[in-house]
């Protein structure tokens, strides 16, 4: 493997990591996601809404099939 693949694999998991914990928590679903947004912006990843909704809809679709 080289080694960016082992870093890009790195960082995905930290941000699904965040975005799972995230989702779990008792908050509101547009807190939730403006929380995911701050975190990719502070990681230097910007989504549009769009394209935010989409991650955090796959995200949530994988919590719920381990739940």
């Amino acid at each position: 493997m080289k080694p960016l693949h082992i870093i890009m694999s790195v960082i995905g998991g930290a941000i699904a990591g965040a975005a799972v914990g995230l989702l779990a928590a008792p908050e509101k679903g547009t807190d939730t996601r403006n929380k995911i947004a701050e975190f990719l912006k502070e990681k230097g990843i910007t989504l549009k809404k769009n394209q935010l909704d989409e991650l955090v809809d796959e995200i949530e679709d994988q919590v719920e099939k381990k739940l």
